[in-house]
């Protein structure tokens, strides 16, 4: 489907380089186990986290945002609709993100150089906020009352027990990445084309956030947070634009007057045509007939 907007008219400006492919590899990768391992720093927390889960969940409800368990209420009327819910949360969130990556490197390099920057950004003030601001997810906040859909239903990626899993930090709920990634794809991909079913992309983000909420995994508040995050990311390191070629003149001879091709002919009095006499004609006099 990424290759639905490829037609000329949002084709690459010529003359940028795409960036070097180890380099890049070194760098997403790099990155990514940083992340990891900042994640397993900020693990941890227990009691503080568990205390900011209750001071958010007020929070939306004294501004009145809808409680999260509407959006799991209309998810477990199906199992087969909560396994998929699941299932989206667990598999869809770093290939897409990855598959983004990699076609706008091959195909879109300067929409590739500013999306990674952008996800830099967003993923590294994640971090920081993951370490100032440990938050238990709605699924593990018993005032909520929801249903923890990853334990019960399956799949899950995250441990039984939250305090002893090695795997992942499950105090680290704010921001949600799984939304703030999904709208920076769906945001890098309608910026990169130009076919009018672009706009579908829009989905991935709505998915997501239906998804995330709907299995207790993330507040209303952690997918506002990650979209503030990702617009003022957005802001500080916009898509740069890139000149277009300039026009050729018209080339000139050595001695700096233009060739001789390019000097349009003067318009003078046109000469009359002589005609050579027919022998055997009758010439007439060079004096008009007067009479004389």
């Amino acid at each position: 489907m990424m290759h639905a907007g490829s037609g000329p008219a949002d084709r690459e400006p010529e003359g940028f380089a795409r960036p070097s492919l180890v380099r890049e590899l070194l760098l997403v990768v790099g990155f990514f186990a940083l992340y990891k391992l900042g994640r397993r720093v900020a693990n941890g927390h227990v009691e503080e986290a568990f205390h900011n889960a209750g001071r958010v969940w007020d929070l939306e409800r004294a501004v009145r945002l809808p409680g999260e368990d509407v959006v799991q209420g209309l998810l477990l009327h199906d199992v087969t609709l909560v396994r998929l819910a699941d299932t989206y949360y667990a598999v869809v969130h770093f290939p897409a993100t990855l598959l983004f990556l990699a076609w706008l490197y091959w195909r879109r390099p300067r929409h590739y150089v500013w999306s990674r920057r952008v996800l830099a950004a967003l993923t590294g003030a994640a971090l920081a906020l993951h370490l100032l601001f440990p938050l238990a997810p709605p699924r593990l906040l018993a005032e909520a009352g929801l249903v923890d859909t990853g334990q019960v239903y399956g799949p899950s990626v995250y441990g039984a027990d939250p305090a002893t899993d090695t795997m992942a930090n499950q105090f680290a709920a704010m921001p949600s990445l799984h939304f703030g990634w999904a709208v920076m794809v769906a945001a890098g991909l309608i910026a990169a084309t130009r076919t009018r079913w672009r706009w579908l992309w829009l989905l991935h983000p709505l998915v997501t956030l239906v998804v995330i909420v709907g299995t207790a995994n993330h507040y209303w508040l952690d997918s506002i947070v990650a979209g503030a995050l990702l617009a003022v990311a957005c802001a500080v390191l916009p898509l740069r634009r890139v000149r277009s070629a300039p026009t050729r003149r018209p080339r000139r001879a050595s001695g700096g007057t233009p060739a001789p091709a390019a000097v349009p002919r003067s318009a003078g009095p046109v000469a009359p045509e002589v005609h050579a006499p027919v022998p055997g004609a009758r010439t007439e006099p060079p004096y008009a007939s007067s009479g004389v």
